[in-house]
This record gives C-alpha cells, sequence and structure tokens, in this order.
C-alpha cells in the first residue's frame, strides 16, 4: 500500500528550481530580472546565464542530479533528450563539475533522424535547442532537465513547442491592445491557461506483453466483445480496486514532486479506465506537464505489474481514451478574461472576448480540426464517447440569451441564480451554475473557461494549444482595429459584438451532438464536417490558414509544408505497423491456434464416428473453424497486399488516403472473421488474453 500519511504540502515542488527556490539561490539583482522574463517575456539577460546555471547545478546536484538534458518535444510527439554529465576533466586524471551558462541557455542534438518534412536533409545534422525560461527545469532521475525549443540550424522550427510559445506571444499582444481599449493599459501580460484532463485504460502487465498489438500499436487489433461491457455503468466514478489505488497514490506523488497539481483521479465510464486532471497552468507548462504525466502514468503502472494504455481507442465496443483541454485567458492582475461575472450583460469586456472566441471557431474550424487530427482519434471522434467531427460551440441558456439581445441591441439582465436542496431540510442549499454541462459539444463554455473536447489522449497538447492561441489572436486584433479609436469604448464595444454574433451564431449549438439530426443541420449551416485525419491534415493548404499563421508569426510557409508531409507520413506509418502487426499474429499465432482446434475436432469427429456416434453436428462446427481459417488466410494475404500498394504510393497524401481508404478497410475485414473464430476456440487454445482478461482482470 502506498504511505497514505504523506503531506502533499510538504512534498510539492520538492524536485522543481521554483520561484521560491530561484528566490533562496540567486542574487537579487539576477533573481529580478530573470523573474521579470519569466513572467513578463523580457527578453533574457545573458549575463546573468552563468550565475543562474551555477545555482542551478548546485541545487540539481544537492537532489542527487549527475546529468543535465535539454529536454524538448520533436514532430513525433513524443519527448526528446539526451544526457550529459557535470562533469570535466582537470587535467590530473580527476574532475569537477561544472555547468556554464551557455550549456543552460544552449544545446546542440543531432536534428538529422528526427521528422522535418523536407526542411532538413539527412546528411545535415546539426540542430539547437534553446532554454524555455517559462517552463520550470526539474530533476528527474538523476538528471537535470531544462524545457527547451528545438530548431534546425538554418533556423526552422522542428517541434511542437516553439509555434506554441510563439502564439502565446501573439495572443498576449492581441489581448492588452483589446484591454488597452477598455481603459486597462497596465496589463503587462495576457497568459492562456491550460488544465488537461487526461484519460487512459490500466490492465494487467503480464496479459498486456501476451498481445502484441497493445504492445506494438497500443491497441487491440481484434477482441471479440466480451459478455459485459460498459452498459451498466457500474464503473463510472466507482469504488477504485485496490491495485488501482496504490498505482495511482504513487503517481500522485510522483507528480506533485515535480509540481504537477495533479488534482482529480476517479474510474472513467469503460472498464478498466481513469482519468486524472490537473489544474491550471500556463498553455507551454501545461504541455510540459501532460508530457510527464504520459510519461509517469507508464512507469510508474510498469512499477505495479500494470499497463498504462493511453491510446485513444485501446478496445473496440467500449468508450476511448479524450485528452479535454480546459482553456481561459488570464492576465498579471489576476483578471479571468472569460468570467462572465454575476452579470455578463454589464461586462461588455466578458461579451467581446466571448465573442472572440467564438469568430475564431467558427472562422478557422478547419484549422482547429486539423490539431487535434490523428489516427488513434479516428477511431474516437463522432462515437457516442466523443464530440462529432463537427466543431460547433455550446454556450448555455444563459450566454444564448444574452448573445441573442447583444445581437438585437437589448439589454440583457441575468436570471435569479436558483438554489435548491432537493426539498431536504438537511441538505445544504446549492446555488445552481449559470450553465449545464454538454459532453457531446466539442468546443464548450463551463463556466469562465472553454473545454476542447476533440483532443485524443495520445495527443500533445501544444497542437491544439497553439492553434488555439493563434486564431483567438486574430480575432482580438481584428477586434482591437476596430475598438482602439473609439470614444464610447461600452457602446462601440456591444455594437461590434452584436456584429460578430450575428455573422457567427451558425457555429452555437447547444443540443445533441450526437445526434443525425444535428448533423443534418449543420451541413444546412454550412459547417465542415471533416471525418478523417487525411483529409483534416489538408487544412494546412487553405490559404487562409497559412495567412493567419504567418501574419502572427507562428509559423512560416515552409514550416506549415513540412508539418503537413510530416502529419501525413506519420499517418501512413502508423496505419501501416497496425496492417503488418496483425498480418503477423495472424500467421504467427492466431491460424495455427485455429488449425490445433479444427486438428483437436477431426480427431474426435473421427472417434466419434468409429464408434457409431453422429457426428453431422459437430463436422459442422469443424467445417466453420476452417472456413473462418481459410477466410483469414485469405484477407491477411489481402491487407498485406493492401500495405504495400498504399506505401508505394509517390506522394505521402496519396500513401496516407490508400492506407485511410483501402488498408484499414482490409483491416476491418480480417477483424471481423478473427473476431466470430475468438469465441469459438478453446480458451486453452486461443493464444492471446482476450476482452474479458484484459478489461476485468486487473
Amino acid at each position: 500500500m502506498g504511505n497514505a500519511k504523506t503531506n502533499p504540502a510538504e512534498i510539492f515542488g520538492k524536485y522543481v528550481f521554483s520561484d521560491a527556490v530561484a528566490k533562496t539561490r540567486l542574487s537579487k539583482a539576477t533573481y529580478k530580472s530573470l523573474k521579470k522574463t519569466i513572467e513578463l517575456g523580457e527578453p533574457l539577460d545573458t549575463s546573468i546565464a552563468d550565475e543562474v546555471a551555477a545555482a542551478i547545478k548546485e541545487w540539481a546536484i544537492d537532489l542527487g542530479a549527475t546529468h543535465f538534458t535539454h529536454w524538448f518535444l520533436p514532430m513525433t510527439g513524443l519527448t526528446a533528450e539526451k544526457h550529459d554529465s557535470f562533469i570535466s576533466p582537470t587535467g590530473d586524471g580527476k574532475v569537477i563539475l561544472s555547468f556554464s551558462g551557455k550549456e543552460l541557455i544552449k544545446g546542440e542534438p543531432d536534428a538529422s533522424s528526427f521528422p522535418s518534412g523536407g526542411l532538413r536533409e539527412t546528411s545535415a545534422a546539426r540542430g539547437y535547442t534553446s532554454w524555455d525560461t517559462t517552463s520550470p527545469v526539474f530533476v528527474k532521475e538523476g538528471s537535470l532537465y531544462i524545457p527547451t525549443a528545438f530548431f534546425s540550424y538554418t533556423g526552422e522550427i522542428l517541434d511542437k513547442k516553439a509555434p506554441l510559445l510563439r502564439a502565446n506571444e501573439a495572443l498576449d499582444k492581441q489581448a492588452r491592445r483589446v484591454l488597452a481599449a477598455f481603459g486597462k493599459s497596465g496589463v503587462k501580460k495576457v497568459t492562456a491557461t491550460v488544465g488537461p484532463e487526461q484519460e487512459y485504460f490500466i490492465v494487467n502487465r503480464d496479459l498486456y506483453n501476451q498481445r502484441l498489438d497493445l504492445v506494438l500499436t497500443g491497441r487491440t487489433l481484434f477482441g471479440a466483445q466480451p459478455p459485459k461491457g460498459q452498459e451498466l455503468a457500474d464503473q463510472y466514478f466507482g469504488t477504485l480496486r485496490t491495485k488501482i489505488v496504490d498505482f495511482m497514490h504513487d503517481l500522485d506523488e510522483r507528480l506533485w514532486e515535480l509540481g504537477i497539481t495533479a488534482k482529480t483521479k476517479h474510474n472513467e465510464v469503460a472498464p478498466a479506465q481513469h482519468e486524472i486532471a490537473l489544474i491550471f497552468d500556463p498553455a507551454n507548462v501545461a504541455v510540459d506537464h501532460n508530457q510527464l504525466v504520459l510519461e509517469l502514468l507508464q512507469k510508474t503502472a510498469e512499477q505495479h505489474g500494470l499497463a498504462a494504455l493511453v491510446h485513444e481507442k485501446p478496445f473496440a465496443g467500449v468508450n476511448g481514451n479524450g485528452k479535454h483541454i480546459n482553456w481561459s485567458l488570464s492576465t498579471d492582475e489576476g483578471e479571468n478574461l472569460l468570467d462572465p461575472t454575476d452579470d455578463p450583460g454589464k461586462n461588455p469586456q466578458f461579451v467581446i472576448f466571448l465573442a472572440a472566441v467564438i469568430k475564431a471557431v467558427d472562422e478557422y474550424a478547419e484549422l482547429l480540426r486539423s490539431s487535434v487530427a490523428s489516427a488513434g482519434n479516428d477511431h474516437r471522434l463522432g462515437a457516442n464517447e466523443a464530440p462529432p467531427a463537427i466543431i460547433s460551440v455550446f454556450v448555455g441558456e444563459e450566454l444564448e440569451s444574452l448573445i441573442d439581445a447583444v445581437e438585437e441591441g437589448k439589454k440583457f439582465t441575468s436570471p435569479e441564480a436558483k438554489k435548491t436542496n432537493l426539498d431536504v431540510s438537511s441538505l445544504p442549499v446549492i446555488t445552481e451554475d449559470k450553465t449545464d454541462r454538454n459532453r457531446t459539444s466539442p468546443f464548450a463554455f463551463t463556466g469562465n473557461k472553454f473545454e476542447f473536447r476533440m483532443c485524443g489522449s495520445y495527443a500533445n497538447v501544444a497542437g491544439p494549444a497553439f492553434v488555439l492561441n493563434t486564431i483567438v489572436a486574430e480575432a482580438l486584433s481584428q477586434i482591437a482595429d476596430r475598438l482602439e479609436s473609439t470614444s464610447d469604448i461600452e457602446k462601440a464595444s456591444l455594437t461590434l459584438a452584436g456584429e460578430i454574433f450575428k455573422a457567427h451564431k451558425r457555429v452555437i449549438f447547444n443540443g445533441n451532438g450526437y445526434s443525425d439530426e444535428w448533423v443534418a443541420e449543420a451541413e444546412k449551416r454550412g459547417l465542415p464536417n471533416i471525418k478523417n485525419t487525411v483529409l483534416a491534415i489538408k487544412a494546412l493548404l487553405d490559404e487562409k490558414n497559412r495567412n493567419v499563421l504567418e501574419k502572427h508569426g507562428v509559423l512560416v510557409g515552409k514550416e506549415i509544408d513540412a508539418r503537413y508531409e510530416i502529419l501525413l507520413e506519420n499517418y501512413a506509418k502508423i496505419i501501416n505497423i497496425e496492417a503488418l502487426t496483425l498480418v503477423d499474429i495472424t500467421f504467427r499465432q492466431l491460424v495455427p491456434a485455429a488449425f490445433k482446434y479444427a486438428k483437436t475436432l477431426s480427431d474426435s469427429i473421427a472417434s466419434f464416428k468409429a464408434a457409431g456416434v453422429d457426428v453431422s453436428g459437430n463436422t459442422a462446427y469443424l467445417e466453420k473453424v476452417l472456413g473462418l481459417s481459410k477466410s483469414i488466410v485469405a484477407k491477411a494475404e489481402a491487407l498485406k497486399a493492401a500495405a504495400e500498394a498504399a506505401g508505394a504510393l509517390e506522394t505521402n497524401f496519396d500513401s496516407a488516403l490508400a492506407y485511410r481508404e483501402n488498408v484499414l478497410s482490409a483491416m476491418n475485414d480480417l477483424r471481423s472473421d478473427i473476431d466470430t473464430l475468438e469465441p469459438i476456440v478453446p480458451a486453452d487454445i486461443w493464444p492471446v488474453p482476450v476482452y474479458t482478461d484484459l478489461l476485468f482482470r486487473v
């Protein structure tokens, strides 16, 4: 059992070079200078780098660190790190421990083997990492980790963090322009904050290791439905099993020690599914923290004899894994710009920021959709567990009434908040929230923030975050152009908001996003419905989308082109790996098991027949097994051929589309026969754990 006496306040941030630590280890002048860089985005004064590096080194060594690494987020979607020790030879056979300001600020990993989309040739190896001062350094597993951005020798972005940092600055700039028009020129910084909710499955590690598909692809490529799934809803918020309690306790401790605000943990809807949620952080810090959550989920699970599955759809027939991105805007003065306050009708500043978000989401729905597109997420979006691929905005009844009033130029008065205690005197009176929650909406206002619910569990949050920040920055830029010259800000802002609401109210939808009626209604409204990743990626070729990224300095043309190629190539490679894995399992495990069972049946039939027993029913059973086996072999060969044909196509788009339309179809055909065969073959002959084992035997 975990140590239940752990005090989170005592261990929180133990391995983080936090503001409190910096204040005690840096000179007053250096601390003040670094704090301005971190909090206000002022350029780093490189003259303080050596002092900061020395202080960080001594602190890290005190915590047992022997190495340091520039930790970055390449286009693989994972993290990358190269570790160097602190030792430097002294020439007399001994060493000293050193760490310079230059080593803190700049690293030089090999850039040639990371995805570059043509930005770098294989022979062009040099790349750089640059310290992201706004994300705290930390110690983990004996190394000092320095969060960084990654770019090429010729200056092109090769990672997921740099576009987010640029988008953060663009959003900050445009939001402060709007606030200045409202007389708040004293605001020095507007920060996009993000609080990710991470879903995952936990299975027995011994069983996991017996499923090559889980090991290589993260999802089960076949598996018949078990007698029980999630239909009783008894897993959701249910009592945590002992093994899960111990695992979650250790995970919480490891996250808290790294300054990660793990707040909520619970059982999710599907059997063996769980969720962990973090408190809001600045967007780029939230990205780093979520990547650590993904890593530590898997490492901690392994230490408990478990396996954490973070693929979007590990199991067919039950809910998949999402990652809800709670997004808001806050100032350095502590104001939440998306807080409607008690009476939003008297808060024109909130109304204009609400209008900006609605405008951004409507105008750049395709770009936002592309930011969450992935091979894994295609299995999840649109099912009755996740939002549809149609992007709409839920605002709730009260805000919809506010929007209607602003559009019509009328005054709006908030209704008095409802209170209830269920007519039970012993229950406390509860004040109801202004809006319900809509789990079918992909982009929902939830009180003082928006929840972007389309992101897949395995995704790096940086992608959707930088797109969201950029498109909202563009909307705010256009709003600021209108408001900066006005003398009556309240009147002008409400007039402008009314125009925006009228132009973009088509994207507002408070109903059931799962319904067929909504699909038809969305089409009438002209809302895009991009159903798969390959088509979603094409949004990066759209001139409007490219222009907004370039206008705000987030990505330049060749960097956008590179991402287009990388995403397509990555999609094709994932489906190819899945296809070849399924073929391998089919021929090496499943078909031999079927033939083994067929031989057992055949021998039994022969024995019974020799004894004069009627075996007609048994013969039909044998024929079914042999028929399925023959079909499985043929479909596995067809799948292999489809994958080879898709991989041979000339362009990444043509290849990815062939994998989507031909290879996935062939995989589904093969799976159908395998899933029909599985319940027929006895448990002691079927060579891999089935869904019942994986989902219910943790």
